[in-house]
């Protein structure tokens, strides 16, 4: 939805530079075909890798492997060279290319364990294109800096929005059958929630805290 949305903006001269979105639309493919076909940066959380190296926290993962693309010679972290880049066996994964590590240099390594389960073959390592891949390591990088939490913190407006269109309005479900009908809904739903906050605002109600589900009320009773 994310190409489907920038190129709608597109036409009407609307792109911004800048695009907050949640985890669903932060994959690799979109960060890069974003910015190139339409110069919007995308902001939102990245992923966490999801290999159990990484969700270990103790194992070798792939962020920890240093990638030369030019000699096309991957480091990993003991300072063993890897021997062979062919393509991926498994492109329905993402990946483009396979690579592959010495046996030689890995069954012997002391670190094996932390760096792959396989019984007897080497570390083998999936890599995407490389702007794909430069993109991922960039985003998970800027989103564990206080920077990326500032510029992210509109997005709790606009997730506020959505929760009291859902609420207040139904939001989830059309009214209507149609897209144009759907479309008029939305535009009416926002209209009133514009209306009710002038409402709220001029009658001076406070702002209310952020709500709690029933389940996370009863974490202090249980403590």
């Amino acid at each position: 939805m994310v190409t489907v949305v920038h190129a709608s903006l597109a036409r009407r001269a609307l792109l911004p530079s800048e695009h907050l979105v949640d985890k669903g639309y932060t994959d690799s493919r979109v960060l890069v075909e974003s910015e190139r076909r339409y110069g919007v940066t995308l902001l939102g959380p990245i992923a966490d890798e999801p290999s159990w190296q990484a969700r270990a926290g103790e194992g070798f993962a792939k962020s920890q492997f240093v990638v030369d693309w030019e000699r096309r010679v991957v480091t990993c972290p003991t300072g063993q060279q890897s021997l062979s880049w062919p393509p991926s066996t498994y492109p329905q994964k993402g990946t483009v290319w396979e690579v592959r590590f010495p046996r030689r240099a890995c069954t012997p390594c002391p670190e094996r364990a932390r760096c792959t389960q396989a019984k007897l073959e080497p570390r083998i390592l999936g890599l995407r294109a490389r702007e794909h891949e430069d993109a991922m390591r960039r985003a998970r990088q800027d989103q564990t800096t206080a920077t990326f939490r500032e510029r992210y913190a509109a997005r709790a407006g606009v997730e506020a929005t959505h929760a009291q269109g859902i609420r207040r309005c139904g939001l989830r479900q059309a009214r209507y059958t149609g897209t144009a009908r759907t479309h008029l809904q939305h535009l009416a739903t926002a209209a009133a929630l514009n209306l009710v906050r002038l409402g709220e605002w001029w009658l001076g109600t406070p702002v209310a805290p952020t709500r709690r589900s029933r389940f996370a009320a009863l974490q202090p009773a249980a403590a």
